[in-house]
């Protein structure tokens, strides 16, 4: 059985940036629904022993739909932070500055990735395993990095109901707040496990 995964702070931690009423909508209602129709997917079926991954991997229709979705919103919980406003550092700023010029024009060409999905979906920062570059990407819907064989480092969930009750239809703004609370912690630790494996 899948369960909804602990978030890593108190549902007011992300304020002003993200409100405690965001996350009672955003992570008590929308993440816990995607859990919950993914165990009744894959009750019984070959899929009830496999990790989410693997159930990503292999499956299709509405069981990857689910699924997917419950891998990229815990990931999404797990790239924000209440140490609010950290920056990057290291080896992963020193990639940043590599690939994209400076940590800023990095921040201006994700949010403006992030400001143009059409309709719902993702933005993410990726590690391409092949020379170890990092890229934004965006996604469709439930879509995400590891089917295309790239390592995931921080995401920016474009779905309307991660900014309709902060922002209205303003996505842009949501975008800009989200940078407020981005957990490069977290962010440098992947880029660590996946450069030093």
């Amino acid at each position: 059985m899948i369960e909804l995964p602990k978030l890593p702070y108190d549902k007011s931690g992300l304020e002003p940036y993200i409100s405690q009423e965001t996350l009672d909508f955003h992570y008590g209602k929308h993440h816990q629904t995607y859990v919950t129709k993914l165990n009744a997917l894959i009750k019984d079926t070959q899929f009830m022993e496999m990790s989410l991954e693997d159930i990503i991997l292999k499956a299709s229709g509405a069981i990857f739909n689910n699924a997917a979705q419950v891998w990229n919103h815990t990931f999404y919980w797990e790239s924000l932070s209440d140490k609010q406003q950290q920056q990057p550092q290291g080896p992963l700023l020193d990639a940043i500055n590599r690939d994209f010029g400076s940590l800023e024009q990095f921040v201006q060409q994700f949010s403006e990735q992030a400001a143009s999905i059409f309709g719902s979906g993702w933005c993410w920062l990726v590690l391409n395993p092949a020379d170890a570059s990092l890229q934004i990407m965006q996604t469709s819907n439930a879509e995400l990095p590891m089917t295309q064989n790239k390592h995931a480092l921080l995401t920016c969930d474009v779905w309307e109901h991660a900014y309709y009750i902060d922002a209205r239809n303003q996505r842009p703004k949501y975008i800009e707040n989200f940078w407020n609370v981005v957990n490069w912690e977290r962010v440098a630790q992947r880029y660590a496990i996946h450069t030093e494996s």
